[in-house]
């Protein structure tokens, strides 16, 4: 048996997110087939990170292993499972033999997703379903004093959907960076894991820090508060991308 680690990027508009559904396509189903229709073995694609629906990657990272030895040379294997991907906008950008011990998800020690806002009145063309547009001006500085307070170690219960299934709110950000270039806003997060939906509540809470709704003191209430009902309306899918898997 091998052990395969891929390098994937995706536009998730079109998906129901990584893990696989009954109710629509999903990425993993896409990758699976493609590595089946090759190599005529049934697979489980282990993402390092679920994705929901309409959520992006510029570098996901997964892993699945063969029992048979493929009869086409590693260097095929990439245009392999590229090709029966077919026109799905999914591509594996890397593809290595890794030890039967290395797990895509458990092993990754930094996850850094990064979030993107394009701040401008006219609608968006080339950028539709991969930012969110926000036609009222925001204030970048009154943004970035809100992130200060997201850093470190805290209970995030705020930011948690109810569906999340994780074990504990409390979560360390380790990093945290808002960056604007013309009309495009983008903020990045690094941690070791993150709550469903976090990097989109925290990200809505400080749209309101931008737009002057919140003040700083209401923010950092909504923080302490450990209460979803405090929370902003999350961000939209559409402008998130999980961006880095540090291993």
């Amino acid at each position: 048996m091998q052990r395969y680690k891929i390098k994937i990027e995706y536009e998730g508009t079109p998906f129901v997110g990584w893990q696989f559904q009954k109710n629509g396509q999903s990425i993993q189903e896409v990758l699976q087939k493609a590595i089946f229709n090759f190599s005529k073995e049934k697979v489980v694609v282990i993402g390092a990170g679920r994705t929901d629906s309409g959520v992006h990657a510029l570098a996901q990272v997964a892993h699945f292993d063969l029992k048979k030895k493929i009869k086409i040379k590693r260097k095929s294997l990439l245009p392999a499972i590229n090709q029966n991907i077919g026109n799905k906008p999914v591509t594996v950008l890397k593809i290595n033999k890794v030890n039967k011990k290395f797990h895509a998800r458990f092993d990754a020690k930094k996850r850094t997703y990064q979030y993107t806002i394009v701040n401008r009145q006219s609608p968006l063309t080339l950028q539709k379903n991969k930012a969110w547009h926000i036609r009222k001006k925001l204030d970048v500085k009154a943004m970035k004093k809100g992130t200060k307070l997201l850093l470190g170690t805290h209970d995030f219960s705020t930011f948690r959907a109810s569906s999340c299934g994780a074990k504990s709110p409390i979560k360390t950000m380790e990093k945290i960076s808002i960056k604007k270039n013309k009309d495009k806003i983008t903020l990045k997060f690094t941690s070791k894991s993150f709550l469903q939906q976090q990097v989109r509540s925290m990200v809505g809470c400080i749209k309101y820090l931008g737009e002057g709704k919140w003040n700083l003191d209401t923010f950092k209430n909504s923080l302490e508060s450990k209460n979803r009902a405090k929370c902003a309306p999350p961000a939209p899918a559409c402008g998130l991308y999980l961006a880095k898997i540090k291993y």
